[in-house]
Parts: C-alpha cells; sequence; structure tokens
C-alpha cells in the first residue's frame, strides 16, 4: 500500500531540511513525497533541489497560503493514505510512517486514522512545551473541544475525493473545518492510534499572536454554521481549558 505524504513551505529554509530528511528516513519504503513550495525568495528552493532526485513531484510557484498549497499536493497524490508534514515539523522517529500503515493494513476498512503530538522549542526539538494527547473519537468528540492533531492525521485518498479539499474561505482553520466535516457529516471509519507522531515548532500562523487566535476562533465557530451543525455554547471555554491543560501534561 502506497502513502503520498506532502509538505508545504514557504520560505523556511531554517527548518524545510530537517522536516525533508524526517520523511526520507522512513523505514516504509512505498512512499511517495510530495513538496510544494510557494515561490519561496530565501534558500529554500535549493535546500529542496539537493533533495529533488528523492521527491515524487515538486514545484515552486505562487499560491493562495497554505491550504491552497495542501490542495496541490492532495491533487498530485496518487498514494492509498495522505499525510502532511508542515515544513517546521518532524516525525518522532524513522519508524512512523511503516507504524502508521501497518495499522492501514491490518483493517483494510479503515478510512482515518490519527495520533498524538508534541509541542517542541522551535531550537531544540527535544524540549517539549506541550503535549497534544487525543483520544478515540467518539460522538461529542468536536462538541467537547476535541480534535485531531491535523499533523498526525493519516486519510485514504478516497475521503479527499468523497468529501473534498481545505475549503480556501478559511485562512487558518481550515484543516479544524476540514476534520469536522469528516468526521461529523459522513460515515468514515476511523481509529485513535495512542501514538506519538510528530514533534511540532512552536509558531505557526495559529499561534502567532492574539489577533491570529482571534481570528482562528471566529473560523472555527464558522466552521460549525457552514456544516450546519449546532455549535455547543460551552465550546470556546473548553477549547481554552484544553490548551492549557497541555502545558500541564
Amino acid at each position: 500500500m502506497k502513502i503520498s505524504i506532502i509538505t508545504v513551505v514557504y520560505n523556511n529554509d531554517r527548518t524545510i531540511k530537517d522536516a525533508l530528511q524526517s520523511v526520507l528516513s522512513q523505514d516504509y519504503k512505498n512512499i511517495e513525497y510530495i513538496v510544494i513550495d510557494g515561490k519561496s525568495t530565501d534558500n529554500t528552493v535549493n535546500l529542496i533541489t539537493d533533495f529533488k532526485d528523492r521527491l515524487a513531484y515538486f514545484i515552486s510557484e505562487k499560491d493562495s497560503g497554505i491550504y491552497d498549497a495542501m490542495n496541490k499536493g492532495i491533487r498530485a497524490a496518487t498514494g492509498d493514505v495522505v499525510g502532511i508534514l508542515n515544513s517546521d515539523d518532524l516525525y518522532e522517529d524513522s519508524g512512523v510512517i511503516a507504524a502508521v500503515m501497518e495499522q492501514f493494513n491490518i483493517d483494510l476498512d479503515l478510512d482515518i486514522l490519527y495520533g498524538d503530538l508534541v509541542y517542541v522549542k522551535s531550537d531544540d526539538t527535544n524540549k517539549v512545551i506541550r503535549n497534544w494527547k487525543s483520544k478515540a473519537y467518539y460522538n461529542q468528540f468536536f462538541e467537547n473541544a476535541n480534535v485531531p492533531p491535523h499533523p498526525s492525521l493519516f486519510v485514504k485518498k478516497k475521503v479527499y475525493d468523497e468529501a473534498g479539499l481545505f475549503d480556501l474561505d478559511y485562512k487558518i482553520a481550515a484543516d479544524y473545518e476540514f476534520m469536522l466535516r469528516i468526521f461529523k457529516k459522513h460515515n468514515f471509519n476511523s481509529k485513535y492510534f495512542n501514538k506519538l507522531i510528530v514533534r511540532m515548532r512552536l509558531g505557526g500562523a495559529s499561534n502567532a499572536g492574539l489577533s491570529s487566535v482571534i481570528k482562528q476562533n471566529k473560523e472555527v465557530l464558522n466552521a460549525w454554521k457552514k456544516n450546519n451543525l449546532n455549535k455547543p455554547f460551552y465550546l470556546m471555554p473548553l477549547r481554552v481549558l484544553r490548551k492549557l491543560a497541555q502545558f500541564l501534561k
């Protein structure tokens, strides 16, 4: 079974090499690695070019943001399963993808798999700041302010084919809207994999400051409305509490 891993990047010559090596060092052999660059103006493209002969697909062109780039990667993907690793992130070890694909091979009806994630210092990936421990999906999962860590999410390509790609109306929370859609509005088979999948450097658009946090929360609320779902009135306070709890684990 083939898996497509997608990395999107724009002007991130500081960490892109780490992300590339994290994917290319995986033990699992049947990986289609797709890299989408948004026409970087720093040294990012030169660093990617050093690995070009090991990439299945690489393009550098202007896009309309991170989710537009992800959609490009998904359209180019030919794997049975698709995962997305951000250019700031790392897989926990070289056996992650093999372990993920073993789950899909054990259960051929499995459509969605997700695991755990830790936030680490940007300059020291061994220093854990937040621990995002997830849990198995249940009916009130999202209502109780749970959400799978998106970088730990792996889905069959058919999930995108049937449910659609990322909604570009969302600039920060399109991943949240996508997950809300595929879990709440479709009958896909999902599984929580109790394993640390990704080390994620602190930063990114959704954590870039108070204004970004406010914008993200507005998009989260809009995602419920757009999908004709009833948002619980306690959702936002619960989201804050769950994030705070991640610092205490």
